[in-house]
This record gives structure tokens, sequence and C-alpha cells, in this order.
């Protein structure tokens, strides 16, 4: 376990938003090396690692996307503030007082903290709305903007949330950055270091993709390279096991199961094989639904021909926001499960998800 945690720790607290996600790959290209995957790349920065057992049989896409939301500066003020566009899908109420690091295109890091106006000199109508984005800014401690422009700091670099992997108090459940979706990433890579060298019968393509969180992007181009037949999209979902919330997805009870969102109808037959092979195991899983947002299946499962496709999503609080929580547990169960999947899922079965062949 320790040594899981430590990788977790370490791709978690890596840097990269959508379309810098090079520190990421350089990550999964590393692990996949070192199981003996084939390493090939799509031409926007996705990497998938493939493991042939049966050439006859099913192609299985497992995929978790590399990105995580952030910010790109777009403007250093005379006064050395940083103003920037936002990666990804940020609610303006999570940003504020957070500290952050900016990293140069030659890797030095460096931390801010952003800032607007106090909340002591804030007009009537300004104190009765969020602060909106545009109002914000990124404080270095930095007098001016020369001193900005020495550290390295140019337009277009990259900012994202600085904060610490940690154990809580409870060990199942952890806290970090990024679990959006780096956890996904870390399943894929698990499943194939738990097949690799079986005999199994179909191809395994573990994937990481870039730019999920500007709309599926990785996703489309991957799906159309590698052609699956079976389309597993792994992300993160809203845990609503909080005050306020129904408590209808819990961490620790396993990983979800998305009966649809906004970008995909998860394919019955496919559905009902995962449910009933995680009875069998006694591997415990959740349904649940998204009314709004979407996972890489959304694209991947309408390229080509179409692939039938699931979003197996682990359990999240607080996503798109500074920092996220999640419960191991739900990512061994996650695992647990697809590696029993791709074990057993062979052309036969796969006529039978699909109730036709060809």
């Amino acid at each position: 376990m320790e040594k899981k945690l430590a990788f977790l720790k370490e791709i978690t607290e890596a840097t990269g938003i959508s379309g810098y996600e090079a520190n990421v790959r350089k990550i999964m290209e590393r692990e996949f090396e070192a199981i003996g995957a084939e390493i090939s790349h799509d031409n926007i920065g996705s990497v998938i690692g493939t493991y042939v057992g049966n050439p006859d049989g099913p192609r299985i896409l497992i995929a978790g996307h590399m990105d995580e939301i952030g910010f790109i500066v777009t403007e250093i003020t005379e006064g050395g503030y940083l103003k920037f566009h936002t990666v990804g899908g940020w609610w303006s109420q999570v940003m504020l007082s957070q500290q952050y690091n900016v990293t140069t295109k030659d890797g030095k890091v460096y931390r801010a903290v952003m800032g607007s106006k106090p909340p002591h000199i804030l007009s009537p109508e300004e104190r009765n709305r969020p602060v909106d984005v545009d109002a914000m800014y990124l404080d270095l401690g930095v007098k001016n903007k020369q001193e900005v422009l020495d550290l390295g700091i140019r337009l277009g670099d990259m900012i994202t949330p600085a904060i610490d992997f940690q154990v809580m108090a409870n060990p199942d459940y952890l806290l970090a950055k990024a679990f959006d979706n780096r956890i996904g990433c870390v399943i894929a890579l698990d499943v194939m270091r738990n097949v690799y060298g079986k005999q199994i019968p179909n191809t395994l393509l573990s994937v990481g993709t870039v730019q999920e969180e500007l709309g599926l992007r990785g996703a489309r181009t991957t799906a159309q390279m590698v052609k699956p037949d079976v389309v597993l999209a792994l992300d993160v979902t809203i845990a609503t096991d909080v005050p306020g919330l129904k408590n209808t997805c819990k961490m620790g009870n396993g990983p979800t199961i998305l009966l649809s969102d906004s970008a995909l109808i998860g394919h019955v037959g496919l559905r009902n094989y995962l449910t009933s092979l995680a009875d069998e195991l006694g591997i415990p899983y959740q349904i649940d639904y998204l009314k709004r947002g979407g996972t890489d299946a959304g694209a991947m499962h309408l390229t080509n021909a179409g692939a039938p496709a699931l979003s197996i999503c682990i359990p999240s609080r607080y996503i798109h926001s500074h920092t996220s929580m999640i419960s191991y547990s739900d990512y061994e169960n996650t695992v647990k499960l697809l590696t029993a999947l791709v074990e057993r899922l062979d052309h036969q079965t796969l006529v039978e998800i699909k109730g036709y062949d060809k």
C-alpha cells in the first residue's frame, strides 16, 4: 500500500492542465515501459499502452484523462500581478485566497496566492454577488512587472492549485489535487499491470487522454486511432454523502457505474454484464447518473462504427475546486472489477452483450 500511496502522491502532485499534460504523460510512459506494454500516441498528446492477448478478440479501451483544471497567464500588470484565463470548469467562489503554482516553460515553479478587492471596501452591490473571475489576480509577492519577467514567467505559462497529497484521519480517505482525473490514469495503469503476461482473450488498450476538461478532445483522437470494440471511461463523480445532498453516491461504497450523463447513455448490455460480474465476485458498486457533465466515453463511443461504453467513476468530494477527496477502497475495488472484466471478455461474450454479431 505504501508504494501505491507514493505513486498516487507523485501523479496527483504533477502539474498538467488541459493542453499542458507533458509532465503526466512522462509518468505514464515510464510506467508503461516498466510493465512492458507497447507505447503509442495520438498527435495531440494522449498516450496509449497496448497489450495483445488474443489478437482476434475484442479491443478493450480503458481510459483516464491526464489533464486537470487550472489557468494560463494572460497578462502581467505593471505592478507585478498575474491575470489569467481559466482552463476547465471553475466556480469563482472556490478560487479566492487559495495558493497556486506558476510553472514556467523551463519548469521553474513559483508560488502565488489568488487575490481580489478586500471585503472591507466592497460596495453593497458587490457584497451581494460572487466575485467575478475577471476581478481576480495572482500575487507572486514581487514589486513590479520586471521582477516577474526576471523569474522567467511569460504569457501562456501554466497555473495549477498548490496542495500536498495527504492521507486523512480515516486512512481510507485521501486528499489531493487532480484526482480528477489522475485516479483514472492510475486505474488504467493498474489493470494493465494485473493482466500483462496473462493469456487474456482480447487486446487491452490503457489510455491517458488529453484535454478532457475542454470537451473530450483526446478521447476522440485516441478512439479513432485504436478502434475499440468496448469502451470503459474512468473518471470521478460527485460524492453526495455530504450535508444538503441526497446521499445516493457514497465514498467507500465502491465504484459508481453511471446510467447516463450529458454525453452518454451507458450501454445496457455492458452494464448488466459488469454488475453481474461484480455480484459474482463480491465487489461493491453503486449506480447513479449525472444531469450535467460527461466523461471521455461520450466521445469514444461515437467514433468509427461506435462501441458499447460505460462511465466507471470514483465518488469524490469537492471536485473542480482547489482540492478533492476519494476513498482508497473505491480505487482498489475498481481495479479488481476491471481486471476481472479484461480477464474474461472474449468475442462470444461481447456478442451476448450487444445482442448480435457484426
